[in-house]
């Protein structure tokens, strides 16, 4: 019953919904006594679950009441908790920002799911400019591919940079507008501590995640940890976004990632 109470229904009407669906059919009195449930209390909680589709009231004398097939319960209580979750989504949109975000300085993250949303965000905020470092191509899934696609579309100037030519082959078919590079140097990154560099974001020249990966007990899958900050005169933001303009003059490219140059696609980065 617990499971049910997770769902939005009261102690009571788990309790009063899953005596009905043992005893089939049942009178105010047989549902008290098989749920446990005071009779005075069983009239108004049946009279909850008839509205909310799970119970059905025979009008007799006295009247008889009977449960929902599980199957239709269960699709009428996901369909319930799904349009307060919707609900609760379309409130929290409405609420206005801060002048200031809250989030400025340096946060961390653990978990794989957490590091792709964090990554996803930003992606999805940009307005200008993306560069994205990515020396373990494995942590780019379809909802990252997504983001880069639609920040391409939406005139976002997006710069990739890859170890080696079947990821620029990959990130070209994800993001035909992007600019997609090979960084030799990213194919020798050094482990530390059995981690290494997974990937760096930088949106707009100012919003940044540093993600590392470590493999996991499981065969062929990888850990990320990450640490992110948002703010341009952040110190952090401030060394990655001047380190990350030394890898484009190196390249010759200059403010290409800004401008849309295609000295961006070179292959081989300049000594």
């Amino acid at each position: 019953m617990t499971s049910l109470e997770s769902l939005g229904l009261t102690e009571y009407e788990a309790r009063c919904f899953v005596a009905l669906t043992r005893i089939s059919t049942g009178t105010a009195k047989e549902v008290s006594q098989v749920a446990d449930v005071p009779r005075s209390r069983v009239y108004d909680t049946i009279e909850r679950l008839e509205r909310k589709g799970l119970v059905n009231v025979q009008q007799s004398e006295p009247r008889e009441y009977a449960a929902v097939p599980v199957q239709m319960a269960c699709r009428r209580l996901r369909e319930d908790y799904d349009s307060r979750i919707d609900a609760a989504e379309n409130a929290l949109k409405q609420v206005e920002k801060p002048e200031s975000r809250d989030d400025e300085g340096m946060w961390s993250i653990n978990q794989n799911e957490h590091v792709t949303d964090r990554v996803v965000v930003f992606l999805e905020e940009a307005t200008e400019s993306i560069h994205y470092l990515v020396p373990e191509p494995a942590v780019v899934d379809d909802r990252v591919g997504e983001a880069l696609a639609s920040a391409a579309d939406r005139d976002v100037e997006v710069y990739i940079e890859v170890p080696a030519d079947e990821y620029r082959d990959e990130f070209l078919e994800i993001a035909p507008d992007a600019d997609v590079v090979v960084s030799p140097d990213l194919r020798t990154t050094n482990a530390v501590y059995s981690e290494w560099p997974g990937q760096l974001l930088m949106t707009d020249r100012e919003a940044v995640v540093a993600g590392s990966v470590e493999e996991s007990d499981l065969p062929d899958v990888l850990q990320q940890k990450a640490i992110w900050t948002h703010g341009r005169d952040h110190g952090f933001a401030v060394w990655v976004r001047e380190l990350l303009d030394d890898r484009l003059e190196r390249r010759g490219v200059g403010d290409a990632a800004a401008t849309g140059d295609t000295a961006a696609t070179s292959d081989t980065p300049e000594p």
